[in-house]
């Protein structure tokens, strides 16, 4: 059994194809396939199903395959370890971050990691976040910026910052004669949220108890929905109805598009954090990006420096 080996059939089980596979793994499809026959046989167990036109994983096959994933993290820790000298905070980043976040961070983000980590560039992932979970924990990306509530086994995160949310509502709504808004006063508007799935959609109507009894009730769940914050941005300017944001999303020449009007009391807001595998092998990489999140100018935030 070799490190090579575990690497074709984590490829194996990461595309579901052979040909797919090889060509990640920058070998011949016969090379890998043989190769996996090989530890097949060594191991006297077949860890993938070809019996259809998807290559699936078998029971046994997740378990080992879970665990060669382990078996090649440890070995790239001992690379590092092996190697004093070599900068954490040189080669690429692969960094992933949910829809509602990515837009807004990232160019803050990136101006201020030239000047901590100008040699690590980033390569980027925007999703959701089962999804970004899942590419976290198969070692497709390093890190993942999310929101909370977030718990995974096995994974790490770190408070990076907390932001309100705000009302947004057309241009001569009546909502513009107020200084703040109730979330009970919500539940007599048509409401604008992001599709099902979209964590932030979840954020809005645990905040706001009355909007998800509407919500509930109504039957409202696969209407009044936008794909994405600036979608739902033009949606609102355009007349269609009021909307929730958070601070991040909003900029100092939206009032000519819409007003912005504050919650009343303790407003709704969320707490976004830096996720990581707890044996992740390049702390000083994770330390830089989160350096330089903390030193970025970001809109109505409170970072956490603890």
């Amino acid at each position: 059994m070799t490190l090579t080996e575990l690497r074709y059939i984590v490829a194996v089980a990461q595309e579901r194809h052979f040909g797919r596979a090889a060509q990640r793994c920058f070998v011949s499809q016969p090379t890998l396939s043989i190769a996996i026959k090989k530890l097949e046989e060594e191991l006297a167990v077949s860890l993938f199903d070809r019996s259809s036109n998807e290559v699936l994983t078998t029971e046994a096959g997740e378990r080992i395959i879970a665990q060669a994933r382990r078996v090649l993290e440890e070995a790239d820790r001992i690379r590092l370890l092996a190697n004093e000298e070599q900068n954490e905070l040189e080669g690429a980043f692969k960094l992933g971050l949910i829809f509602t976040v990515a837009p807004y961070l990232l160019p803050k983000l990136i101006v201020s990691l030239r000047d901590t980590a100008p040699k690590m560039p980033l390569m980027l992932d925007e999703n959701y976040t089962n999804t970004l979970t899942e590419n976290l924990k198969r070692g497709d990306l390093d890190a993942i910026i999310v929101a909370e509530p977030y718990q995974e086994p096995g994974v790490v995160t770190t408070p990076l910052y907390d932001e309100s949310f705000f009302v947004i509502v057309p241009k001569g709504h009546h909502f513009e004669e107020l200084d703040a808004v109730t979330p009970a006063c919500l539940a007599e508007e048509q409401v604008l949220l992001l599709t099902e799935g979209n964590c932030m959609r979840d954020q809005v109507l645990d905040s706001c108890s009355e909007l998800a009894s509407k919500q509930k009730i109504s039957g409202l769940t696969n209407t009044l929905q936008g794909s994405s914050i600036n979608t739902i941005r033009h949606m609102v300017a355009s007349g269609l109805a009021i909307s929730i944001l958070p601070a991040t999303a909003l900029t100092e020449n939206d009032h000519m598009l819409f007003s912005i009007i504050p919650f009343a009391g303790e407003a709704p807001s969320r707490r976004v954090v830096l996720a990581h595998r707890r044996n992740f092998v390049r702390p000083k990489a994770l330390a830089a990006i989160r350096t330089a999140i903390l030193q970025s100018k970001l809109n109505g935030v409170q970072f956490i420096n603890s």
